[in-house]
């Protein structure tokens, strides 16, 4: 395939205007392993599956962007013809010094032979590599080699990184039972900060780096996507002692009669439905995930049902601005899609002001009853709830399928007249309480009303007086009302989990409502500024909560993780309730949220490897008791260095952002952004005096292993994150930003954290069409057959930005069309359909559809871009129109708009490596750590 790029032309050079900056090129590419899982057939144990190993991949130097108009030709559509490209960057690859022992004990470093950009991926030269990327055939394994890099030269930073997998888990080829490449668990799944224990807790405390797992049992929104293989004979085999399950890394003993423990070294014995010669083709002993079909002993009832009570906002506010409507159009066209193949999915609506509004709803079976409205006044102080006709309020999707579809078509019109403004929430949670108190279920309130009467009665905070001082965490992001966490708590103990879905354009207290998510492992999706008048947010609202509807979620659920002796889980983060120091109690666990734990190291680690195992018990909602199983081994080592080669860095600024959210919530923002300057710093400082010693002068260059050398641009990102930075920021605002960090899976975190920015005006010419080759996993991001080939991101700088380029940026929020103010015509015709900037739409729009390839292609990655595996959500798209050479042209008036000027500096701030808001640079950001650390 042609790599050749058709790009736009910058105009032409205007002596009055001056030229225009070329771009100063894009970072190095590599590559990543596959990471899928196939499609497993269920009945047959003894059916190994092949799957690609997971082998480190060495990276590739991108091509530098075309620069300069010297080379230009330009064809009938007014696209350029590139010049021939040369490497950008190019990587040297360097023998490690010490190559035979730099894997064992710490060796003097020689600085010069480690300052290099060879990826952290790569093995050291001669190393032969086995299954799990481990050295073959040996006992004694050789950790990662470690690279060096001056982060101060090495700018612009190799954003490419971020998409690199983690530095590779070399384990002894005697590791693993059957030696099967899926025998650990792949990092989708679980990664963890670091893929060398230090071997005692005194080396992790040197080190400073924290010692923590990312996990993520659901890749998905559902098993069809993502399946792994399941174990449905019923034999479930765990150990006596510690009660982990049977895992890829035990030892079988005495000719298959007996299995050893890798986590408490006890000898058990096997069932005797395993003693066989088609023991070790078992799933258990070959996949680091499994997922069994649970046997009675693992219920305490038969398989929950799903039961959805839908608390909707009928306020004179939520008609008005059209949530109500869309509401209930959104749930009508998405029956279908709310899991319920086993027929047992049951619904209930409640409409919710001042009173509670119940519906009765008959079976479709039963033509003498007619759907019936009941209001009733909600009681005061501590009251019971009353329920009215509480047996036909809760009925079943499939049994009732007309009259619900029939009651959402009129839904609005029982409350068009409505004029209260009041919203009692709490009492019509506590209503919602009542009728899943004996079943579980999930509430889901969409709203777009603060509750001001009534339990749970919120008020309004005083931003203006305390907004960006030391004060404004505890004032405006801690909980406001303490029955919401009181009750999300009982709700956990009841099963039930709640989901929020606020939408207004005015102060919902975000910080208090989310209590009621976090502790019920659900999320709260927040819409600012909503009205159904813009298309746009009608869109976003509905294909978020349709595909929030249609999530396979898992019920009922508990999860613990299992560590070697002297390992310990000393803290856990995430949307859970703790019954117990390692047990996790989720009414539903969500398939689009991640957690992380930190490990704590009690004992000096004496083993080679050590293990984790991460077990969830759950209820599908297709009525199956099951319990996935995720087991990870890592190697140990007494060597700081082979701790350092070995440090994840997307999986370190996960833990970072979990702990600066809960330092912002029982602290301040001051402390959660002191916390993260000093972990980086303190990180340099170790590296400095530690790995590279002897090099300690005032004019030592910047240095951290080429593994880490994102971590502080992250850290960097962090601290000028709406959820961290300093300034005036909208509570409601915040507040969602710190509940986004504190749930999503890291890949999505990590775009959160630093934007995603595609250069589109000068993208290949493959870009934005479907792939036509097979299946490739060997790039960066890997091209599947038939999916839209993604334009390669450059740095989120405004010196990449060309006047004259057209730029798609990607915040996980929101996209950004960018169109520089000196756009060439042709562009804009094809793009737009318009013939001058003045003319183009700014703000919240779609692209126009043209007939035309490259108006085609840009649309094709924006709905890619869109698709979001994993997630549910939508980003809306923003059209903003960039500073030209001749500013006041603009609009065809003397004075840019206020819009204008605020839409720009929105999308600005998703530049992260700029100076903003009195934030430094990145640039400057690294002068300010080295200053600091000679000083």
């Amino acid at each position: 395939m042609s790599n050749r790029r058709r790009a736009y032309p910058q105009p032409a050079y205007n002596p009055n205007l001056g030229a225009v900056q070329s771009n100063p090129g894009t970072p190095q590419a590599g590559g990543v392993a596959p990471n899928g899982f196939p499609i497993v057939n269920n009945n047959n144990n003894n059916n190994l599956l092949s799957s690609n190993t997971n082998a480190p991949y060495q990276a590739s130097p991108y091509d530098q962007l075309n620069q300069g108009m010297g080379a230009m030709s330009l064809n009938n559509n007014g696209y350029q013809q590139p010049m021939q490209s040369q490497p950008f960057l190019q990587q040297q690859q360097q023998q490690p010094l010490q190559q035979q022992s730099v894997y064992s004990a710490a060796q003097p470093v020689n600085t010069n032979a480690l300052n290099t950009n060879l990826p952290y991926g790569a093995q050291a030269p001669g190393m032969a590599v086995g299954i799990n990327g481990m050295p073959s055939g040996q006992l004694d394994v050789q950790m990662n080699a470690l690279y060096s890099t001056d982060v101060m030269k090495d700018l612009p930073p190799p954003i490419l990184d971020l998409q690199f997998p983690p530095p590779p888990i070399n384990l002894p080829a005697s590791a693993t039972v059957t030696s099967s490449p899926e025998s650990n668990v792949q990092p989708d799944f679980i990664r963890s900060t670091l893929n060398v224990v230090p071997s005692s807790s005194s080396l992790l405390k040197k080190s400073k780096l924290p010692f923590a797992l990312v996990i993520r049992p659901y890749l998905s929104l559902t098993d069809e996507e993502s399946p792994v293989p399941i174990i449905n004979d019923g034999i479930i085999t765990r150990c006596r002692r510690c009660r982990s399950y049977l895992n890829p890394f035990v030892e079988i003993r005495q000719d298959g009669l007996k299995w050893k423990c890798n986590f408490c070294a006890l000898l058990n014995d096997l069932p005797a439905a395993l003693k066989s010669n088609s023991l070790l083709n078992r799933y258990e002993l070959n996949y680091g995930v499994t997922e069994f079909m649970a046997t009675p002993e693992y219920m305490v009832r038969a398989p929950q049902s799903l039961n959805l009570v839908f608390l909707l906002d009928v306020t004179r506010n939520t008609i008005q601005n059209g949530l109500l409507a869309t509401t209930v159009r959104t749930i009508l066209d998405s029956l279908d899609r709310i899991p319920n193949d086993q027929g047992r999915t049951n619904v209930c609506f409640i409409g919710v002001d001042k009173r509670l509004s119940y519906f009765s709803i008959p079976p479709d079976s039963d033509s003498s009853k007619d759907i019936s409205m009941m209001v009733v006044a909600p009681p005061t102080d501590d009251d019971d709830i009353i329920i009215p006709s509480p047996d036909d309020l809760m009925v079943n999707l499939k049994y009732c399928r007309n009259n619900i579809e029939k009651l959402l078509s009129n839904f609005s019109s029982y409350f068009m007249s409505n004029q209260s403004t009041d919203l009692d929430l709490g009492n019509a949670l506590r209503s919602g309480h009542s009728l899943l108190e004996k079943i579980g279920g999930k509430m889901i309130v969409v709203s777009s009303t603060m509750p001001n009467i009534g339990k749970g009665k919120l008020t309004v905070r005083d931003e203006v007086s305390v907004a960006g001082k030391s004060k404004e965490s505890t004032a405006l992001l801690t909980a406001n009302n303490s029955f919401y966490k009181s009750f999300a708590i009982d709700c956990n103990k009841s099963q039930i989990t709640v989901d929020m879905f606020l939408a207004s354009s005015t102060y919902q207290d975000v910080a208090t409502l989310s209590n009621l998510t976090k502790f019920t492992a659900g999320q709260t999706h927040f819409y600012p500024a909503w009205n159904a008048s813009n298309l746009e947010d009608i869109t976003k609202f509905s294909k978020e909560f349709s595909n929030h509807l249609s999530m396979e979620i898992a019920l009922e659920a508990v999860m613990r993780i299992r560590c070697s002796d002297g390992l310990k889980g000393n803290a856990y983060f995430g949307n859970f309730f703790s019954r117990s120091s390692d047990l996790l109690s989720f009414p539903s666990f969500p398939r689009d949220q991640s957690y992380v734990v930190e490990i704590g190291i009690d004992n000096d680690v004496r083993r080679s490897v050590v293990y984790f195992q991460t077990a969830v018990l759950h209820t599908t909602c297709h009525g199956d008791r099951r319990i996935r199983v995720l087991t990870l081994a890592l190697p140990t080592s007494k060597d700081l260095t082979s701790v350092y080669a070995s440090a994840d860095q997307l999986a370190i600024t996960n833990y970072f952002a979990h702990i600066a959210v809960d330092k912002t919530l029982t602290s301040s923002l001051d402390s959660a952004r002191d916390y993260l300057n000093k972990s980086i710093l303190d990180i340099l400082l170790l590296y400095k005096k530690e790995i590279v010693a002897g090099n300690v002068g005032s004019s030592s260059p910047l240095q951290l292993s080429t593994n880490l050398r994102m971590l502080p641009l992250l850290v960097q990102s962090l601290i000028k994150h709406i959820a961290f930075r300093n300034g005036i920021v909208p509570s409601d605002h915040r507040a969602a930003a710190i509940n986004k960090i504190g749930s999503l899976p890291l890949p999505e975190l990590i775009q959160y954290i630093y934007p995603s920015i595609y250069s589109l005006h000068d993208m290949p010419d493959e870009c934005g069409l479907p792939y036509e080759g097979e299946d490739d996993y060997e790039d960066i991001i890997p091209k599947i057959h038939g999916e839209t080939i993604l334009p390669e991101c450059i740095n989120a700088t405004f010196n990449y930005l060309q006047k004259y380029g057209l730029y798609l940026i990607q915040t996980n929020n929101e996209l950004f069309l960018y169109i520089g103010g000196d756009s060439v015509e042709q562009l804009l015709l094809d793009v737009f359909g318009l013939s001058t900037i003045g003319e183009i739409l700014t703000g919240k729009h779609e692209l126009p559809e043209l007939d035309n390839e490259f108006n085609i292609r840009v649309r094709n990655i924006i709905n890619k871009i869109r698709e979001g595996k994993g997630s549910i959500r939508y980003e809306n798209l923003y059209i903003v129109v960039g500073p030209s050479s001749n500013e006041r042209a603009i609009g065809g008036g003397n004075e840019m708009s206020r819009d204008l000027i605020a839409l720009r500096m929105w999308c600005m701030s998703a530049l992260v490596e700029d100076r903003s808001n009195n934030v430094l640079g990145y640039k400057e950001f690294l002068g300010q750590l080295k200053n600091k650390m000679n000083s």
